[in-house]
């Protein structure tokens, strides 16, 4: 299935819904505020960590649209090294013995800058956008910024109906995760299985 030049719609939608499902700092910050502080604190770093996400997807992106107009040979080179890294991801969540992240200290009155903060200054995030836009466009009928601005308004779409899930459990969710370490340790490990999957097919396709 493809829409606005993204090829796999469906791997897409679904690769991003992992990573969503993954618990990192975003994730406890998110529970942390809206756990301790409420609703509206939660969508107050629910907003900076979007804005942070889409700043580096931006930059990613850009880089990527760069290089398909200029080298659609190293293009196809950076799609297999992108299959590549979603299996590195997953194999790393398979060989971890517990789940990366924890409690995240939320300052009353700074969430959103807190979130945006989070977001922005995970090093690995830009090069994981690198990784992942590429294996989405189709080299040969994409839209050019069109694409990559489909692609990043399904994120936020995608990232407001999870996270949003996140912020209405959010007490709830939190006791769940801190009483039972083995559910988060086997969710990290669902994941990695479906990042491997994923990786593979998209490399093979």
């Amino acid at each position: 299935m493809q829409w606005m030049g993204i090829q796999n719609l469906g791997t897409f939608i679904g690769a991003v819904l992992v990573f969503l499902a993954l618990p990192g700092p975003g994730t406890f910050a998110l529970l942390t505020a809206s756990g301790k502080h409420g609703v509206r604190a939660g969508y107050a770093t629910l907003t900076g960590l979007a804005l942070g996400d889409q700043a580096l997807a931006w930059l990613a992106a850009l880089g990527v649209a760069a290089l398909l107009q200029a080298n659609p040979t190293a293009f196809h080179a950076l799609q297999y090294l992108g299959a590549a890294y979603l299996v590195w991801i997953g194999l790393q969540l398979l060989s971890k013995k517990r789940s990366t992240g924890g409690p995240v200290r939320m300052e009353p009155g700074h969430f959103l800058r807190q979130g945006f903060l989070i977001s922005v200054l995970n090093p690995k995030a830009i090069i994981f956008y690198m990784a992942f836009f590429p294996l989405f466009i189709d080299p040969h009928n994409h839209h050019g910024l069109w694409t990559i601005a489909a692609m990043a308004l399904l994120i936020v779409a995608l990232s407001l109906l999870y996270c949003s899930a996140l912020i209405l459990l959010g007490h709830g969710m939190s006791q769940q995760v801190r009483r039972h370490p083995r559910l988060s340790r086997a969710l990290q490990k669902l994941a990695g299985l479906c990042l491997i999957g994923f990786g593979i097919r998209l490399g093979i396709g």
